[in-house]
């Protein structure tokens, strides 16, 4: 009985951590942005009217309650430059994780295809890039996309162009250094979705008759869908919320919600606002995780 007891606290540790994690790591940090929030702006130190004191009493606490506003929330449904920033990240994340599923499932595929002794070779190939610093890979983009820069340069040594093209403070830009820097993160959940299936199934799919598209469409891909779906919202999650790669590539016409939230937070030093900002996007983005959820409680009960 008590050796039970001793090996079953790890276990309890070990079931308990990831809460623990969550609660300090999320739930508190993210209490502190509600709070924001929830304030009003204020010429001071900081830029805000706190809204709950618990050093006031209690008195004082059901006086904060009683005066909490959303007219941060309602600014944000009211003015289209929110509302054009929160669009504008959603369809960016949308078209550039559609374009990573399209470049990086064969890359995937290619590599659970490999031998066993070539595959981790093929890993360490897509994991070396995070060696080098993030910033100093889009600031590489940028010498690499210039005026005078190598892309051009090997455009007109081809004779492809006639003349330098403009990339910089384009879209265009923005989508090669997004799909450039999220490309392992579509890669690495593929591969060990891919890597695990068993070829066996495959072989029975081509000796009932089906052909490679067919084996595909309708034994590889649908086995796949979980690392597909993984590979979206590790790309897609973090895309909408990026700041730097479309403030460093992007033109300034419109703006993602990124860089809008840096603006109102330090530029305009409205902290209520810019707090305001990142709750909504944070129920934003609960959206998909929530569906992923949904389809994987589906599957689990299918089977």
């Amino acid at each position: 009985m008590s050796a039970r007891r001793i090996f079953s606290r790890p276990a309890r540790l070990a079931a308990i951590a990831p809460y623990v994690w969550m609660v300090l790591f999320f739930l508190v940090p993210f209490g502190f942005v509600l709070k924001i929030s929830l304030s009003q702006t204020e010429i001071a130190q900081p830029p805000y009217t706190p809204v709950f004191d618990l050093t006031a009493g209690w008195a004082a606490l059901q006086n904060a309650f009683a005066a909490l506003s959303l007219d941060n929330f309602r600014l944000l449904l009211s003015d289209n430059l929110y509302l054009l920033s929160y669009s504008r990240s959603v369809v960016v994340a949308a078209v550039a994780t559609a374009i990573l599923l399209l470049i990086g499932y064969p890359i995937a595929y290619g590599m659970a295809r490999l031998p066993q002794r070539w595959q981790g070779i093929a890993m360490m190939l897509v994991i070396v890039p995070f060696w080098t610093s993030f910033l100093i890979r889009i600031y590489a983009w940028i010498n690499i996309l210039q005026h005078d820069g190598l892309l051009n340069q090997i455009l007109l040594a081809l004779h492809l162009v006639s003349t330098p093209v403009v990339w910089l403070s384009t879209d265009t830009a923005m989508y090669l250094g997004i799909v450039y820097s999220y490309l392992p993160f579509m890669i690495l959940p593929l591969f060990a979705t891919l890597s695990k299936m068993e070829p066996a199934l495959e072989e029975a799919a081509a000796d009932l008759g089906a052909g490679r598209c067919e084996t595909f469409w309708l034994v590889t891909f649908p086995l796949s869908l979980p690392g597909v779906g993984a590979g979206c919202l590790l790309c897609f999650i973090p895309i909408v919320g990026e700041f730097v790669i479309p403030d460093l590539l992007a033109g300034s016409q419109s703006l993602m919600i990124g860089q809008t939230l840096w603006l109102e937070f330090f530029s305009n030093k409205d902290w209520p606002v810019a707090s305001s900002i990142a709750v909504v996007l944070l129920i934003v983005l609960l959206a998909p995780l929530l569906l992923y959820d949904r389809l994987q409680r589906r599957q689990l009960e299918e089977r």
